[in-house]
């Protein structure tokens, strides 16, 4: 490993802690149950999952067949450096984000979800997956309000900043594209910075609810 990569993971283990004790007192406290945390798999290139294959392209991802979350140590320079989100909070907020799905998994969401995608057509699945997305978003907010004492100045805004930067409609129109809103995935940037907002201002998983949200 290089330093850089090393020093990735080492931010990676000290995060991941801290979901773990936030979700640890989030679960016996808002859902009557005790929390159980994900493993974190930490890989250079490329690697094998459960879920499928694995690259720097990939992006980070959340298998629930093996309930574990990938993110690749070259992922926080390609946050920096190409996606235009600084800043060590967005490299936290997309780890988050990850165990965000670990959360719904356990909470049974991502079954349910998985099980409705099958049965809808491609553009009712891709709003299902908006839904799910912009919940992990808000999850994350949830994660960041516990948090609050470890947070410096400017930390929210580099999380909300990373959230706009990765909207489907920002990352299409950077590929040169004009925004399909059928195709998107995990929600606009306005949608996906909204909700992490939201988490953050409320910390109650409560607030998180997008499937009975009228409007995302």
């Amino acid at each position: 490993l290089t330093r850089a990569e090393e020093e990735a993971a080492a931010f990676s283990a000290s995060v991941l802690a801290t979901t773990e004790d936030t979700w640890g007192e989030i679960f016996p406290a808002q859902v009557g149950e005790a929390y159980q945390p994900p493993v974190l798999v930490l890989f250079s290139g490329q690697t094998a999952s459960p879920c499928g294959g694995a690259s720097a392209a990939t992006g980070p991802f959340y298998c629930p067949m093996d309930r574990k979350a990938y993110l690749d140590t070259q992922f926080f320079a390609t946050l920096s450096q190409r996606l235009g989100a600084r800043g060590d909070f967005a490299a936290a907020y997309v780890i988050a984000h990850e165990v965000a799905h670990h959360v719904q998994n356990q909470l049974g969401i991502l079954g349910q979800v998985d099980k409705a995608r099958r049965a809808a057509s491609q553009t009712e699945a891709n709003a299902l997956t908006v839904r799910l997305e912009l919940q992990a978003d808000c999850l994350a907010g949830v994660w960041a309000s516990h948090n609050r004492t470890l947070l410096e100045p400017g930390d929210v805004e580099e999380a909300l900043n990373a959230a706009r930067q990765i909207g489907d409609d920002t990352l299409q129109r950077n590929a040169g594209r004009v925004p399909q809103p059928h195709t998107f995935t995990h929600g606009t940037s306005e949608q996906r910075s909204r909700w992490f907002a939201t988490g953050f201002r409320d910390g109650d998983i409560g607030a998180c609810d997008t499937f009975r949200a009228r409007s995302l």
